[in-house]
């Protein structure tokens, strides 16, 4: 895609999301839309203020529905954040709290759902939906089908495995694992723009196969920007701007992107489901820093302090947008608090049936409508950071706490609690733990009280490796 064209879509946007003579909704279920962007950080669209990546349908999107200010994923880094999402269980007591868990002989994998938690698939299944999932799962073991999207929840899911498990040579040779005939298709870098080019052919086709008569939750995982897809068949977008080839490459998939969201939005559009979709776009956690990509050229964490895997605002505060015709204001901008297992009560609301008794969240919807919102008293984060054998301080365990606008971030359970006053510091520039005592101790027993154990996530107990973490509950457990 070169500029003309860039420019031609900073046209359509609006018409993508037309919002001319108002209509009545139907009389039937909404249809749910959920976008998930990979590692895209709180300063990456021009709704949050970036001056140099062009995000012209994401713009208008914020633009006829809400933007919200001081939303938050569920953790720093991929699979914990998927996880809080997925269950509506806070950091602290969803089963995955790292990418990867630590096993006997110091093995470390990939961690699944357990069984007994419910998934929002599930959840929307039970609500009557048709459900599909399309992208990055991140929640399974990969040698064990009955772990993957297909039996969680999805009755149409195609989703991505490693390429190590089919024999693919890099990442970009990524599988794609089709669920409706249980074959398999490799993503074709030479023939897509951008791995999420490919992913949005199969919802657009999904879109043309599902039945009519029911509503349908559509989550989109997309790819973009993490940075391992390092490959970019477009040459051109940003080509004139001087920019290291890296930073060329994360701009442009960013923008490309949204011109995925713009397929798809004026898909719905033209057969009519726009009128009636609640469409959510958000990431799984903040801006990234991989692939030689610098998060400083481009602000892509507004600002904020830290990245992807910190529990500092720049790891863990996303761009979070909903969108729902003649039931959100347009234009608005929410500074409500809320986190991503706020969406599986928020979602059930919509559906109109209860919230599982398993989340730790909050609807939103009346803040999506201009009801009378109930806030959090306090939000809760803790990740293991994936070590795939690296021994780290403490299993690289953090752990971070909101309370109104106190912040408290701990890296290790042994070490100082750094305090901040959000409202006065959003940049967590100073700490503030010595002049309130009283604050610190508020925040050690919610560390200690927001937490229960999990199968290879034992580091929340400070333990160096498996062998030890045995030992220490077997010690713990005595006395």
């Amino acid at each position: 895609m070169n500029f003309s064209s860039l420019n031609l879509m900073l046209c359509i946007a609006p018409l993508v999301l037309s919002c001319e003579a108002q209509q009545e909704v139907p009389d039937k279920k909404p249809n749910i839309l959920f976008l998930l962007a990979d590692d895209m950080g709180y300063g990456e669209l021009g709704s949050y203020g970036q001056q140099q990546i062009k995000t012209p349908v994401l713009d208008s999107l914020a633009q006829q529905g809400v933007r919200f200010t001081s939303f938050y994923a569920g953790s720093s880094v991929c699979s914990p954040s998927r996880a809080v999402l997925m269950t509506g269980k806070h950091a602290g007591h969803a089963s995955i709290r790292g990418n990867s868990g630590i096993y006997p002989n110091n093995v470390w994998k990939r961690v699944a759902l357990k069984k007994d938690e419910l998934t929002l698939g599930e959840m929307m299944q039970g609500a009557g939906y048709q459900t599909a999932f399309i992208g990055k799962w991140h929640l399974d073991d990969p040698n064990d089908e009955s772990t993957w999207a297909m039996n969680r929840g999805f009755d149409y899911a195609i989703q991505e495995q490693w390429p190590s498990r089919f024999g693919g040579k890099n990442y970009d040779e990524l599988v794609h694992w089709i669920n409706i005939d249980h074959d398999s298709i490799r993503y074709d870098q030479e023939e897509y723009d951008c791995i999420d080019e490919f992913r949005t052919n199969f919802v657009l086709d999904y879109l043309d196969q599902k039945e009519d008569n029911k509503p349908f939750f559509i989550t989109m995982s997309y790819r973009i920007p993490h940075g391992h897809e390092r490959y970019t068949r477009n040459k051109e977008l940003y080509a004139g701007q001087g920019w290291p080839e890296t930073e060329r490459r994360h701009a442009a998939r960013i923008t490309l992107l949204d011109k995925q969201i713009g397929r798809l939005l004026k898909k719905l559009e033209e057969t009519g489901e726009l009128d009636n979709t609640v469409v959510f776009f958000t990431s799984d956690n903040g801006g990234h820093r991989e692939g030689g990509h610098d998060h400083r050229v481009f602000d892509s964490c507004g600002g904020l302090k830290g990245y992807k895997r910190d529990m500092y605002e720049g790891g863990i505060r996303i761009p979070m947008i909903a969108y729902w015709k003649d039931k959100i204001e347009q234009g608005t901008v929410s500074e409500h608090v809320g986190s991503f297992q706020d969406f599986m009560p928020t979602l059930a609301a919509i559906a109109g049936i209860e919230a599982p008794q398993q989340t730790d969240g909050i609807s939103f919807l009346p803040e999506l409508i201009g009801g009378n919102q109930q806030k959090h008293s306090y939000l809760y984060w803790e990740l293991q950071i994936d070590g795939w054998g690296t021994k780290l301080p403490d299993g690289g365990f953090r752990q971070a706490v909101r309370i109104g606008k106190w912040k408290g971030v701990r890296y290790g359970v042994e070490s100082p609690v750094e305090l901040y006053n959000l409202e006065k510091d959003l940049f967590e520039t100073k700490n503030l733990a010595g002049e309130h005592p009283e604050l610190v101790e508020q925040v050690k027993k919610l560390f200690k009280e927001s937490r229960t154990d999990t199968e290879g996530f034992p580091f929340g107990g400070k333990v160096q490796n498996y062998v030890a973490a045995k030992k220490y509950k077997e010690r713990t457990a005595k006395n």
